[in-house]
């Protein structure tokens, strides 16, 4: 987990949308598939992601979802992303945001015998949010941005359905937490735990 998120057609979406099509990158994507703006985002699509830019501001960019290796890495756990060897550089200066309305999760549970089962999907948001700012690392492979979604454990309103969530941060902090000047420890109290949630796609 987080193995999914949807994009919805809204203002704030469409203009994150509208800004990464003005990056230089985008003709570089062209032989690796179409870029995905809107509708369900699946790992190894490609997808707008807020990062800093050159001049250390705000851009939005294509990114493709997961690192490489010997199986494609799409999470990293925010408990321990400072010490594992893959993520720990990527924590500490190359910090993103993933733009999303809802992101989706499987329900996990056990049967009467013990064992492991998945039940029903669900889409799930921040309570009183139109947003949901995913916190994500990034790293450059061949000369192109590739990005991991970071996890954390539930918050109790949805423990129900899968013990880790992303790590989402409210409005206010998503400029803070792409900063490269800033410890992201700090940032980590701030984040949102108290999540909405319906059955499968809420647009379907």
């Amino acid at each position: 987990m987080c193995g999914r998120y949807w994009i919805e057609e809204t203002e704030e979406m469409r203009a994150a949308a509208e800004e990464m099509n003005r990056s230089l990158l985008l003709s570089r994507w062209q032989n690796a598939g179409a870029v995905k703006t809107s509708g369900e985002i699946r790992p190894a699509d490609i997808a707008p992601v807020i990062a800093p830019s050159r001049r250390g501001g705000r851009a939005v960019f294509p990114m493709k979802w997961g690192y490489s290796g010997k199986s494609l890495l799409i999470n990293a756990r925010a408990e321990t992303a400072a010490q594992k060897m893959t993520f720990k550089e990527d924590w500490l200066s190359h910090r993103c945001i993933v733009p999303a309305s809802w992101y989706f999760e499987w329900e996990h549970y056990k049967d009467k015998g013990g064992r492991p089962r998945t039940g029903s999907k669900y889409a799930i948001r921040p309570k009183n949010s139109g947003a949901t700012w995913l916190c994500g690392l990034y790293r450059i492979e061949n000369g192109l941005p590739y990005f991991v979604i970071l996890t954390r454990e539930s918050g109790e309103g949805i423990r129900f359905i899968h013990d880790r969530m992303p790590l989402i941060m409210p409005d206010d902090l998503v400029n803070d937490w792409i900063r490269p000047d800033l410890k992201p420890e700090e940032l980590l109290p701030y984040a949102l735990t108290d999540m909405s949630w319906t059955a499968d796609n809420p647009l379907r």
